[in-house]
């Protein structure tokens, strides 16, 4: 009989889920990503593997060594990871209730009847006496209809979505810390662009004041030729300050105080190259890329799973309940056979009328599937929109690089000549001056559009998913998803004892 119950659990109602993934026409639009033709000269991109380490492409150690050094200490991260045993934790507890629960419980009590109560008046002694129990209790609920099963299914949804809500963080990490260190070293060339400028303008004015004094110069050109160079050294201290901020924000990312990086990069170093060809995957497996359209699936298993939970309330529960133990008037009786007593057998919980709690309960959580496929979609949708943006942003930046080196060589002509000009007496310094102040806004616009180039390839990595591990998440999935040796042999005791049951009353 027992046996036979065992055998009708895990039947469970409501809907069994389906991956969304498993869709592949929509894969189409994300292959004719690496088709765009409205560039002349569009950056080539590979199908080749996309690496969890993308940043390792810039080929700057310093730059690996912060995004290592951020995965390690950021405090957000590892508030994500307390998240993560949370719901493991969780997870566990839903686990267990498809278990046999079993108790064991002592007591001693010194007793006595009242002597005007009824069970004296029907004869009994009204002497006081101990009372002494030894016993055991056990109780099993039997998923005849999943309801744990369903519950268990959730719960394990919420902790593979909870898993890839830190893979996205990671990933969002390493794309900060890559954009606030490429930040950095852009205003780093900044101050070394504005320290050249200066030194352009100090021999200006020097030059200028040498042919004042033999009657060469007005006072014009002198007052101009300062007033230059009290321009270009005005943009030092905002500079400055935008580049001490970024290194304080590296710092923060890495969980350490302010100014702890200053001696590390100190030293300034050119912007990372851009590298000649980027590896971007296969683009139609960008739906198991993005842990964001992970997460959103796991969401939506979850929200198939509560449906489930919610039809398997309209069903009875059965639970086995069963109590032995020993009990005597004196703690020697407690060593005797026949102090033994027990009790075992089901007990039915059906719900009869619940006030339309149950209905509502139903359509609660259908709804919530609902949402959650319709957000669902949305994920994939948007992660092609960013992959697409990101491409289309990265061509648009390497040819407006392109464009700036070739105006910056130019301008630097152009200062040549008009310096030339000047110094043989045939041009005057307003175009001196005119030809500098060009020279240093190409300079910074180059700087600008050239950081802009390594920004966006960041940008892309984070579309296309890089920065994290699957293998590491299919692993904690694979640890939780065994049982532990406690529920093992929990389970193993639950069989034995239906077995004995069925052997007693067959």
């Amino acid at each position: 009989m027992t046996v036979s119950i065992l055998l009708l659990t895990g039947c469970a109602v409501g809907p069994n889920f389906q991956s969304p993934s498993a869709n592949t026409d929509a894969a189409v639009n994300v292959v004719n990503l690496t088709n765009r033709q409205d560039y002349n000269d569009p950056y080539p991109v590979s199908n080749h593997q996309l690496s969890s380490h993308w940043w390792a492409l810039f080929n700057d150690p310093a730059l690996s060594n912060l995004i290592v050094r951020s995965q390690a200490a950021n405090l957000d991260l590892q508030i994500m990871t307390s998240r993560i045993e949370q719901s493991r934790a969780n997870l566990g507890i839903t686990s267990a209730e498809g278990l046999p629960s079993l108790s064991s419980t002592t007591s001693y009590s010194r007793e006595r009847i009242s002597e005007k109560g009824r069970f004296a008046a029907l004869g009994a002694p009204t002497d006081s006496d101990n009372f002494w129990q030894l016993g055991f209790d056990a109780t099993w609920e039997l998923d005849l209809w999943g309801h744990i099963q369903r519950a268990e299914e959730s719960a394990t949804a919420a902790f593979k979505a909870t898993l890839y809500d830190k893979e996205m963080f990671n990933i969002s990490l390493a794309a900060e810390v890559a954009r606030h260190y490429l930040q950095f070293r852009s205003l780093q060339a900044q101050l070394n662009i504005t320290q050249q400028n200066q030194e352009i303008a100090q021999q200006k004015v020097k030059l200028v004041a040498s042919q004042a004094r033999n009657g060469l110069a007005a006072g014009f050109e002198i007052s101009m030729a300062e007033a230059q160079l009290a321009t270009i050294n005005a943009q030092r201290p905002k500079l400055k300050q935008r580049r001490n901020a970024q290194l304080n924000s590296l710092a923060l990312l890495l969980g350490e105080p302010p100014r702890v990086l200053d001696e590390l990069l100190t030293d300034a170093i050119a912007l990372p190259s851009l590298p000649d060809e980027i590896p971007i995957g296969i683009p139609a497996t960008l739906v198991q890329r993005r842990p964001d359209i992970l997460q959103a699936e796991a969401k939506l298993h979850q929200a198939t799973a509560d449906i489930g939970v919610a039809k398997a309330d309209f069903y009875p529960r059965i639970t086995l309940t069963g109590n032995a133990g020993l009990q005597g008037f004196d703690s020697h009786d407690l060593s005797s056979w026949d102090a033994r007593f027990f009790s075992v057998g089901p007990s039915v919980y059906l719900p009869i009328f619940q006030g339309g709690r149950l209905k509502q309960r139903l359509k609660l959580t259908q709804a919530k599937q609902k949402e959650a496929a319709l957000s669902y979609r949305k994920t994939v949708l948007t992660a092609w929109h960013e992959v697409d943006n990101a491409l289309d942003g990265l061509a648009s930046q390497r040819s407006q690089v392109e464009y700036l080196n070739v105006a910056f060589k130019n301008n630097q002509q152009a200062l040549h000549f008009a310096q030339r000009k000047y110094e043989q007496g045939v041009g005057n310094y307003l175009e001196v001056l005119t030809a500098q102040r060009n020279l240093l806004n190409s300079q910074m616009a180059l700087n600008d559009s050239e950081t802009n180039a390594t920004l966006r390839l960041v940008t892309l990595y984070k579309a296309l998913g890089g920065g994290w591990d699957n293998n590491l998440v299919d692993t904690s999935l694979s640890e939780q998803a065994t049982l532990s040796p406690t529920q093992i042999k929990a389970s193993n005791t639950a069989l034995a004892i239906a077995q004995h049951l069925d052997e007693e009353h067959p």
